[in-house]
C-alpha cells in the first residue's frame, strides 16, 4: 500500500499510515486488491485510522470483487466509483492469454479489451484507490506526481498537483478512457481487412469463427461503454448535489472534467457501435454479392441449355428407328442437319442479345455515366 501525501507545491512519499488528514493538501492511499483480499479488516482498519471514515461492508466486498461492473455509489461520508479500465493483459498470465485466444480465435486487435475493475473511494480529504497490479495508468500518475517540482510564481507551470481528490481521481478516469481511444485505429484497420476479405471474389471467406468473435467482443464494448457512462454520470450528479448553493471555480472545473470524460466515453461507445454496424454490413454486402454471383452462373447455364435444347430434339429425331426418314439417306442430309443447328443457334443468340439476355451487367455498371 502506497500513501502520498500532496500539497498544494509537494508530493510526498508516505512511509507509514499517518494519523490524520494533513491540514494542507490530501492524501492518496493506493492498494491492489490482492493486498485488500490478504487481510481485509486489517486495511480497512488503516483506512480509518488515516482518514476517520469506516469503509462499509459491501462496498469492501464490491472492492476486491474482480468481475464487478463499473458502478457507483455514495454515503454520507464518500462515494465509491467502479471503473473498468484496459489491463493490456498484465493481470493474466500468458497461458491463459493462449487458451482464450485459441478457443475463440480473438483477432490481436480485440484481444486487448481485457478489462480490469478500478474502485475510487472518494473522501473530503483523501483518495483510496485499489485496482489491480502493474497498472500503467497509476504508475504513469505516480511517475508523474512524484517528479512535480514547484516553481516561482511568474513562470509558466506545467502538470501541478490536483487541488482536491476529485480532481485527482478524475485525471485518473480520463488517462483509463483514452486508453479505448487509442483502441479505434488497430479495430478499425482489422474490420477493414475483413470487409476486403469479404467482398473478395476470388478467394473464399473462411475466418467466420473470428468474425462472430469480433462482433460478441464489440457488444460486450458497448455494455462496457453504457456502464462507465452511467457510473460517470452519477458522479457528476453527486458533485453537483453536493456543492454549495453558490458555484465556485473549483466545483466548476471538476464538472469540466467529467464532462470531458463523459463526451470520450461517448465517442469510443459510437465508434464500437460503428465498427459493429460495419461487421453487420460487410457481411450483408458479402451474401449479396454471393447472391449476384450464383445469379449470373444460373443465367450463363440457362442460356446454355436454351441453346443446346433445340439441337437436342433434332439429334432425337433423326435417332429414331424408322426405316424411311427425310435426309437419312442423302449424302448431304449430315450437312443439311448441322447448318440447320448451327442456323438455330446463330438465331437464339441474336435473339438473347437483342434481349439482352447475354448482356455483362457488371461492366455495364462500371461504365462512367455522362
Amino acid at each position: 500500500m502506497n500513501i502520498y501525501q500532496i500539497g498544494e507545491h509537494q508530493v510526498t512519499l508516505v512511509s507509514e499510515v499517518p494519523y490524520s488528514v494533513p491540514e494542507d493538501g490530501f492524501l492518496w492511499i493506493d492498494a491492489t486488491h490482492d493486498e485488500v483480499a490478504d487481510n481485509p479488516e486489517l486495511w480497512r482498519n488503516a483506512i480509518e485510522h488515516a482518514t476517520n471514515t469506516r469503509i462499509y461492508d459491501l462496498h469492501l466486498q464490491d472492492a476486491v470483487n474482480q468481475k464487478h461492473p463499473s458502478y457507483f455509489d455514495s454515503t454520507q461520508d464518500y462515494a465509491m466509483v467502479i471503473f473498468r479500465k484496459l489491463s493490456f493483459g498484465s493481470d493474466l498470465s500468458a497461458l491463459e492469454l493462449t487458451e482464450d485466444s485459441e478457443k475463440r480465435k480473438i483477432p490481436p486487435a480485440l484481444s486487448k479489451l481485457m478489462t480490469q475493475p478500478v474502485t475510487f473511494l472518494l473522501m473530503e480529504r483523501a483518495l483510496v484507490t485499489i485496482h489491480a497490479a502493474n497498472s500503467r495508468t497509476i504508475e504513469a500518475t505516480r511517475t508523474r506526481l512524484l517528479e512535480y517540482k514547484h516553481r516561482p510564481e511568474g513562470t509558466t507551470q506545467h502538470n501541478r498537483p490536483p487541488t482536491s481528490p476529485a480532481e485527482l481521481a478524475l485525471r485518473l478516469l480520463n488517462a483509463m478512457v483514452d486508453q479505448y481511444l487509442d483502441l479505434r485505429q488497430p479495430l478499425t484497420g482489422q474490420i477493414d481487412r475483413w470487409q476486403r476479405a469479404l467482398l473478395n471474389p476470388r478467394r473464399a471467406f473462411q475466418d467466420w469463427t473470428a468474425l462472430l468473435d469480433a462482433r460478441i467482443e464489440l457488444r460486450k464494448l458497448d455494455l462496457l461503454c453504457e456502464e462507465q457512462h452511467d457510473a460517470l454520470q452519477e458522479l457528476r450528479d453527486y458533485f453537483v448535489d453536493s456543492s454549495e448553493s453558490t458555484s465556485n471555480r473549483s466545483q466548476d472545473l471538476l464538472l469540466v472534467r467529467v464532462h470531458d470524460v463523459l463526451e470520450h466515453i461517448t465517442r469510443v461507445l459510437n465508434h464500437a457501435r460503428r465498427l459493429e454496424a460495419s461487421i453487420e454490413s460487410a457481411v450483408q454486402i458479402h451474401f449479396s454479392a454471393m447472391a449476384h454471383r450464383t445469379s449470373e452462373i444460373m443465367r450463363t447455364l440457362t442460356v446454355i441449355t436454351a441453346l443446346f435444347m433445340p439441337l437436342t430434339v433434332i439429334t432425337g429425331i433423326f435417332g429414331m428407328n424408322f426405316v424411311d426418314m427425310p435426309l437419312l439417306k442423302d449424302q448431304s442430309g449430315f450437312w443439311i442437319a448441322m447448318g440447320m443447328m448451327v442456323v438455330i443457334v446463330i438465331g437464339l443468340l441474336v435473339f438473347f442479345r437483342r434481349r439482352k439476355y447475354l448482356d455483362d451487367r457488371s461492366s455495364d455498371n462500371e461504365r462512367p455515366r455522362n
